[in-house]
């Protein structure tokens, strides 16, 4: 078969730098903003710190024909930013939830309203066309469901026990309102937990289960150079 055209590696390369600028520029902004050691306890700006230091090594492996990311490793950020645009439109800035933030959100204007839609929207959007268009079909397994799960889980239990040891003054103690111990007590806040976590379980094997009926297009894999031009 042909080899793939290196204006179109050149094409993908930049589209995956772009990504990994795109979550720099909004986590720079919040930053800005705000002090850094409150914003990194947001699981929006921790998953899109690692699609930057997923994406940035992904395009120069991509422009030298390299390996791709291994698909543990790209699946887990996928489900990641995946659940970060979901819960931000479904849950944060749906006025219809039980959890929502579409007032204070509304309230962020300028700069900030601008990073709202690079880590709430560009992101997840581009990382999952990224995946669709340009990643082999088949390579997730469904033990990587577990593995992936555990990013999550080990946030929700960061958010509360950090909780507890931060002083009871806005912003919440929290990160996320339905993360809120202050607000619905432990057994609530536990309840809703294993909810979500039920959700994303659910979300991750849903991926997996995409990826291996997802169709195979002409130009979704980039092959490295040691091997035969396009498999």
């Amino acid at each position: 078969m042909p080899e793939i055209s290196r204006p179109y590696v050149a094409a993908v390369s930049a589209y995956r730098l772009l990504i990994a600028a795109t979550a720099v520029t909004g986590i720079s902004i919040e930053c800005a903003h705000f002090p850094p050691a409150r914003v990194f306890t947001y699981f929006t700006i921790l998953t899109n710190a690692a699609i930057a230091l997923t994406f940035a090594p992904a395009a120069y492996r991509t422009w030298t024909r390299r390996r791709p990311v291994p698909p543990l490793v790209y699946g887990a950020v996928l489900l990641c930013i995946v659940i970060t645009g979901l819960v931000y439109h479904l849950v944060l800035a749906n006025d219809a939830s039980d959890f929502s933030e579409s007032e204070a959100l509304g309230a962020r204007t300028g700069a900030l309203a601008v990073s709202n839609q690079l880590l709430h929207t560009v992101t997840p959007l581009t990382v999952t066309l990224d995946w669709l268009l340009f990643t082999t079909p088949g390579r997730f397994r469904w033990r990587h469901a577990c593995q992936w799960l555990l990013l999550p889980l080990a946030y929700c239990a960061f958010a509360l026990l950090r909780g507890p040891f931060q002083p009871p003054a806005p912003p919440s103690r929290y990160p996320y309102p339905f993360l809120d111990v202050d607000a619905h007590g432990y057994p609530a806040t536990l309840l809703t937990a294993l909810l979500l976590a039920l959700a994303f379980t659910a979300l991750a094997l849903l991926l997996i289960l995409l990826d291996h009926h997802r169709p195979h297009l002409p130009r979704n894999r980039i092959s490295p150079t040691a091997r035969s031009p396009l498999k």
